[in-house]
């Protein structure tokens, strides 16, 4: 296949993703694949350049919630087909997140939507779910090995629990060996200042930038 021909395919995917059309991520997807494009090269040339650019749209205010929510419905499409081929392979990935709604708080939409971005950015996504409890986030760092942990709260008072599970990380004796990001509807920089996180986003696409920023990587 010529370098045309990849770049057409790849570009058809790319643009299947970033529309939230997931049959026709799907379809892109095995026609690229069936023609010998690596999978390495579609998640590189297609998936996260896709999800990059609906982060972009996001914070420019020309995408809302819905689009970012279909484009990873069809970001998702894509992966189910590519994931299993990279398995075992020596790929290194952006970095191990794990992330989570802080206990009590059963609230997962904006943390569903940072989970997406993440994963079309390259990054090993573990998804704790709502209602985690600090030891939950604790066992990510010892047990998951997670580079960075991001807990979410869409509540006044859950949020409180953002300093419970930074503390419990320290109490554990792992702070050192984790970065935590914070985020939510109620949640300020001076107070992930205050709990001693390592960095606030205040929408998804900027979580991203925040988690390559903490892994040391271009934004």
């Amino acid at each position: 296949m010529n370098a045309d021909s990849t770049a057409s395919l790849i570009a058809v995917l790319r643009q299947a993703v970033l529309d939230g059309q997931a049959p026709a991520a799907a379809a892109a997807t095995e026609r690229a694949l069936a023609a010998g494009v690596p999978p390495r090269t579609l998640v590189d040339g297609a998936l996260i350049p896709a999800m990059d650019e609906a982060g972009r749209l996001f914070e420019s205010g020309e995408f809302f919630v819905p689009e970012l929510l279909v484009a990873a419905r069809a970001l998702k499409a894509s992966q189910a087909l590519i994931t299993p081929l990279l398995a075992g392979s020596a790929v290194a990935s952006a970095g191990r997140v794990a992330i989570g709604t802080v206990k009590g708080d059963m609230h997962d939409i904006g943390k569903n939507l940072v989970v997406a971005l993440l994963q079309g950015g390259g990054f090993d996504v573990i998804d704790l779910g709502a209602d985690v409890p600090p030891e939950r986030f604790v066992a990510a760092v010892t047990t998951d090995r997670a580079d960075i942990v991001g807990l979410s709260a869409l509540l006044t008072t859950t949020m409180l629990q953002m300093r419970t599970t930074v503390q419990a990380i320290e109490q554990a004796g792992v702070r050192g060996a984790v970065k935590v990001m914070v985020g939510g509807a109620p949640v300020t920089q001076r107070f992930a200042d205050e709990i001693g996180a390592d960095g606030f986003a205040d929408n998804a696409a900027a979580a991203v930038v925040l988690a390559r920023r903490l892994m040391g990587r271009p934004a």
